[in-house]
C-alpha cells in the first residue's frame, strides 16, 4: 500500500487536487520515541504527509528538527508541512504550511506560491467558513471527539458536525481522537480524510499504527 489519496476540489481556483487521507501531526510531549525515529516508521508504514508542529520548541532546535524531518519525508517520498512559521517552511521548501488563521493565508501564498498546500486550524464552523473563503487548500475541524491532545478546545463535535463543516467548500480534515475505528464514521460523514496526532505519537509501534490508519481510510473509501 502506497497511502490512500482523496481527489478534492480545491477552494481556490485550480481545478483537483489528490490530498493525502491521512496527515500525521507531531507532538514530542506525547512521543514514546525520539520524533526523528516516528517519523522513519511513518514513512515505512506508507505515511504520505507528516506536519511538523511542537510550536513551543526553541527557535533554533525547529529548525534543525524541521531540517531532519524534511529530509526523512524527501527519502519515503512524503509531504511535508510546517505548523506557523511561514520562514521556516521556505526555507525547508516544504510541501505545505498549516497556520492558525485563516487571516494568514493571502500571506503564505505569495510567499509560498501556488503550489504550496495551505492549511488552517478550525475549531467552529466561522473558522471553516474564513477558511474557504480565502481559499485555503485544506481545514482541520477538532476536536471531533473527546481527546487528551486537544483538551482545551471544549466539547467534542462529534461527526455530525463534519457533515455541515463538508458543505462549506473546503477539504475537511476530522482531527481529534481519531482512530482507526473512528476514522471510518469521520470520513462517511463528509470529510475529505483525517489528522492524526496522539494515536500515532504514543504508539509503541507507529508504523503499524499508521497502517492501520490506511486500513481504515481504504475501506471507508470502499464503503463509499
Amino acid at each position: 500500500m502506497r497511502g490512500l489519496f482523496t481527489l478534492v476540489k480545491l477552494a481556490r481556483p485550480g481545478g483537483l487536487r489528490a490530498l493525502p487521507a491521512l496527515l500525521v501531526i507531531t507532538d514530542r510531549h506525547q512521543a514514546r520515541l525520539p520524533l526523528d525515529v516516528i517519523a522513519d516508521a511513518i514513512g515505512r508504514g506508507d505515511g504520505r504527509w507528516l506536519l511538523l508542529r511542537d510550536k513551543d520548541l526553541e527557535r533554533d532546535e525547529r529548525w534543525r528538527l524541521a531540517i531532519r524531518l524534511a529530509a526523512i519525508a524527501k527519502q519515503y517520498g512524503m509531504w511535508f508541512s510546517v505548523s506557523t512559521d511561514l520562514e521556516l517552511a521556505a526555507a525547508v521548501e516544504a510541501s505545505g504550511l498549516h497556520l492558525q488563521s485563516a487571516a494568514a493565508v493571502g500571506a503564505a501564498r505569495a510567499l509560498l506560491g501556488v503550489d504550496a498546500v495551505i492549511g488552517v486550524s478550525a475549531h467552529n464552523m466561522a473558522e471553516v467558513e474564513a477558511a474557504a473563503a480565502v481559499h485555503a487548500d485544506y481545514a482541520t475541524l477538532s476536536p471531533i471527539f473527546t481527546t487528551a491532545s486537544k483538551p482545551r478546545y471544549g466539547p467534542a463535535h462529534g461527526v455530525e458536525a463534519l457533515a455541515e463543516a463538508a458543505k462549506c467548500g473546503i477539504p475537511i480534515l476530522a482531527l481529534g481522537g481519531i482512530t482507526a475505528p473512528t476514522a471510518t464514521p469521520c470520513l462517511a460523514a463528509g470529510a475529505s480524510g483525517i489528522a492524526v496526532m496522539g494515536e500515532v505519537m504514543r504508539a509503541e509501534d507507529p508504523m503499524c499504527t499508521v497502517r492501520a490508519l490506511w486500513r481504515a481510510c481504504s475501506c471507508a473509501a470502499t464503503i463509499e
